[in-house]
């Protein structure tokens, strides 16, 4: 009885050391300065005589969260300033709250982000933070920084025909008035959005789809995958948790965001940004 007691205290000391290892190296990666990755997508529409055009894709900024403060996100900006796009896309999620709750001043986001460089502007579109805390507060201020919000909207910068649609996670998604906005304008359709799960009620026309909100799964273990479904609630369609997404003719790109959401923890699913370079065929 006393060596199982005793095998059982060495079982549970493991148990929790290895949770603290697991805590403390996920607090590092949240930190840890985000990956820039990069897609190219050819699109057969795209204008021939056109060079092709870069976009910078940002999500999931999470301003107050431990893990985003105004020093790392100056960093950020300079890092994204420095690949030179041609226009600049975040799909929300710029705070970090609930109920209403602002963690920080949405008003402290206005110097670092004015920062953002592109020939283009920047364009952002809401998250679901961002519709559970004060939208208003957080609308004024990104404006102040320079930015375009689009919410169940369309604009047309460069060949890009942008559709930036509401946030479906949390029920402000319309599609049907983002179509209805494009009205006038022309150019290759692209859907920046906050959740990619919005994608299967896109129509056909649209053949690219930026978006947010997974983190990637934030916490994936090996063999075991995300944790996210522990949650006990629908986070986001495990098709679309990650990076670059085939999907019927379609191309999903996913970015894992900037910051850490309500945990400023991530584990096997860095930070990143996306530089995607849309172009015509060589061939053509």
């Amino acid at each position: 009885m006393r060596r199982l007691l005793k095998l059982a205290i060495k079982a549970a000391a493991l148990a929790v050391l290895s949770v603290s290892a697991l805590i403390a190296y996920g607090l590092v990666e949240a930190h840890s300065d985000p990956i820039r990755r990069e897609a190219d997508i050819i699109v057969p529409s795209f204008p021939a005589a056109q060079a092709p055009f870069r976009v910078a894709l940002l999500s999931d900024i999470h301003f107050g969260n431990r893990a985003m403060q105004r020093e790392r996100l100056e960093a950020i900006v300079a890092a994204i300033n420095a690949a030179h796009p041609d226009l600049i896309v975040i799909t929300g999620d710029f705070v970090n709250g609930h109920r209403g709750k602002l963690r920080t001043n949405p008003a402290d986001l206005v110097e670092p982000l004015a920062g953002l460089q592109a020939p283009q502007g920047v364009i952002a579109t809401p998250g679901n933070h961002d519709h559970w805390t004060d939208l208003a507060k957080i609308q004024a201020a990104l404006e102040r920084a320079g930015i375009t919000v689009i919410a169940n909207q369309a604009v047309q910068r460069g060949p890009l025909l942008i559709l930036g649609i509401d946030d479906a996670y949390s029920g402000h998604a319309d599609v049907a008035a983002a179509l209805a906005a494009t009205k006038g304008l022309s150019g290759v359709p692209v859907a920046i959005t906050h959740s990619p799960d919005i994608t299967p009620r896109l129509p056909a026309e649209i053949g690219t789809v930026l978006a947010g909100h997974t983190h990637c799964g934030q916490v994936v273990l090996p063999m075991i995958g995300s944790l996210a479904p522990l949650f006990g609630y629908h986070v986001f369609d495990p098709h679309y948790q990650c990076g670059v997404v085939a999907d019927a003719g379609r191309t999903v790109v996913v970015t894992a965001g900037l910051g850490s959401g309500s945990i400023p923890v991530r584990v096997g699913a860095p930070p990143d940004w996306w530089l995607i370079s849309f172009s015509a065929p060589k061939d053509r």
